[in-house]
């Protein structure tokens, strides 16, 4: 008797995304206020960071409600509705509720049906790995479309004594809808992880550890104190300079496309002379442009790429069809970068 066989899932040859929105909050932090925080100057922080300004989300502007303003600007710009969606992935590390997954939630609200919907968390490469896994959906035939969401509150997170890394964290979501194409859309993702520096960028200390000390409930007087994050700037730098101009580098070699042939550089939005140190590393012409976006929003972690990626088109220094290297990288350590076209 033959045995029976599974009947295989097929999909769409290929995938690209079809469109993208941002939401940024309303509350403008300027370096000025910062400096009410740490003892520390203007000049510092822009010649070390390239930030001079940063949003801060208020009470009303949730990681859920980010993430429905972002994602339905991103449903307009690629001409769908919400119901077409058959999948949503959140990508955050700021999102306070361990279960259930804020997706849930947000494709409750946008109208998305039954579409399965979950949360991952890779940080600041958390955008690159959702498209990762939205194009395997696609092609493998387990959605048409799929909506990825970058979102974060990192305020929530911040230590605003800590003269480390009080300047450098913002708070915004940006969302982008992946979908079939006739042509290749999203190059092969170059994505990966090295545990054996996960301590470098790290929550100071797990939610149990912190409540469970006496003075976390009956502080006399004195507000809880949250746990919050912690980079050790420099082996940051040093492994996101010679280490991720590498991994762009394959990148573009596994989308067979040089640097010349770009229309953007999309890096995550992480500190500028990180930027700058990897664009002389891939040799990339003046006339690619790169985006800059943290001078004004700061490093907002998984919500990076796909905000500078619709500040550039909106502004008109990147277009609709060109080709753009994206990389994200950060705690874990966590790395994904690709050659996608652009909406």
């Amino acid at each position: 008797m033959t045995k029976p066989q599974i009947r295989p899932a097929s999909g769409a040859q290929y995938s690209r995304i079809h469109g993208v929105g941002g939401y940024r909050p309303v509350r403008v932090i300027p370096n000025a206020e910062v400096l009410e925080w740490i003892d520390s100057s203007d000049e510092w922080i822009r010649t070390r960071s390239g930030i001079t300004e940063r949003r801060w989300a208020g009470p009303e502007e949730s990681v859920a409600e980010m993430s429905v303003q972002a994602a339905g600007k991103a449903i307009a710009h690629a001409g769908i509705s919400p119901e077409q969606i058959g999948g949503v992935i959140v990508a955050t590390v700021s999102h306070l509720k361990q279960t259930p997954a804020i997706a849930t939630e947000i494709a409750e609200r946008l109208g998305c049906g039954t579409a399965p919907a979950f949360d991952i968390s890779a940080a600041c490469a958390g955008f690159g790995y959702g498209l990762g896994l939205a194009d395997g959906m696609i092609r493998g035939g387990n959605a048409e479309y799929v909506l990825v969401i970058g979102v974060e509150r990192l305020s929530d997170l911040t230590d605003q004594s800590d003269r480390s890394t009080a300047f450098i964290f913002g708070d915004g979501a940006g969302a982008a809808i992946v979908g079939p194409s006739d042509t290749p859309g999203i190059g092969k993702l170059i994505w990966g992880s090295d545990g054996s520096q996960a301590d470098v960028i790290t929550q100071t200390e797990a939610w149990d550890t912190a409540f469970a000390k006496p003075e976390a409930i009956n502080g006399p007087g004195e507000e809880t104190k949250w746990p919050h994050l912690r980079m050790d700037g420099q082996p940051v730098f040093r492994w996101a300079v010679w280490e991720m101009a590498k991994v762009a580098q394959q990148a573009l070699d596994a989308a067979g496309v040089t640097a010349d042939q770009l229309g953007a550089f999309i890096p995550h939005q992480a500190n500028m002379r990180i930027t700058d140190a990897m664009i002389k590393a891939l040799k990339l012409p003046e006339s690619v442009p790169v985006a800059r976006d943290i001078a004004e929003t700061g490093n907002t972690s998984a919500a990076s790429i796909p905000l500078a990626m619709e500040r550039m088109l909106e502004s008109g220094e990147a277009h609709s069809g060109d080709l753009a290297l994206i990389i994200g990288f950060g705690a874990g350590l966590v790395y994904a970068a690709a050659v996608v076209t652009l909406p």
